[in-house]
């Protein structure tokens, strides 16, 4: 690894759109800092599907934060009260938002960037097959990075920071052929708001509904592992 490498600091869930967002850095060449969290999420079998990929792109490390947007609650994600619910179409956001996520998240990636004297952060936001989430959209990651620009020390001191979002306009079958031609193994990955504890899916969440169909558009064959 050349010492003027690009870094990247990869926001990595373990799920299908981080794992490729984390193998289209390496793919450019980028020196990869991976950051998950564990943040009072109901399932943690994700975490460990993380750890796996990071250490199969070489990622030069991994790092898990633990907060607690449990005691927020609000989400049924994160809240005990809520019921993760079968997937069921419409133009709501649904009751698996969790509120200020993928903010808390990109804030302490920055603080990260800042550390590494880095400039490029990844995450994989996406506005086509999704859950109608509002912080996936190309105007809420244009803001915070006007924001993150204003800032920070390396902002105000002229090294511009970047919010990457390579899957932001392709929907799931174009994310998981990109993503097999990158050489990934998406049947290490975990989607699924109900996986259990071996990483299972449930396959009747959103995250279910929308890789299924992924898969099936692509004309993959689905090598997810579902609970029995």
């Amino acid at each position: 690894m050349s010492n003027t490498q690009k870094k990247a600091v990869i926001l990595l869930s373990g799920g299908l759109d981080s794992t490729t967002t984390l193998a289209i850095a390496k793919s450019q060449d980028f020196n990869c800092f991976a950051l998950s969290f564990d943040y009072g999420q109901k399932q943690k079998s994700e975490l460990d599907a993380a750890a796996k990929v990071a250490k199969e792109f070489n990622a030069s490390e991994h790092r898990v934060m633990k907060i607690s947007l449990s005691d927020i609650g609000g989400s049924a994600l994160t809240d005990k009260n809520i019921d993760v619910p079968d997937f069921v179409e419409s133009d709501e956001i649904p009751i698996t938002y969790v509120p200020a996520r993928n903010t808390i998240f990109l804030s302490y990636a920055l603080a990260w960037a800042e550390v590494l004297d880095c400039q490029n952060i990844f995450i994989g936001v996406n506005a086509l097959d999704y859950s109608g989430y509002p912080d996936c959209r190309q105007e809420y990651i244009d803001a915070f990075e006007t924001m993150a620009n204003l800032a920070t020390k390396q902002g105000v001191e002229g090294q511009k920071i970047t919010i990457q979002t390579p899957l932001i306009n392709l929907n799931k079958a174009q994310i998981i052929q990109q993503g097999i031609a990158l050489g990934i193994d998406y049947a290490k990955t975990t989607t699924c708001y109900k996986a259990n504890e071996k990483g299972e899916a449930c396959g009747v969440c959103d995250a279910c509904e929308y890789r299924k169909l992924g898969f099936q558009a692509a004309k993959i064959a689905d090598p997810t592992r579902y609970q029995t």
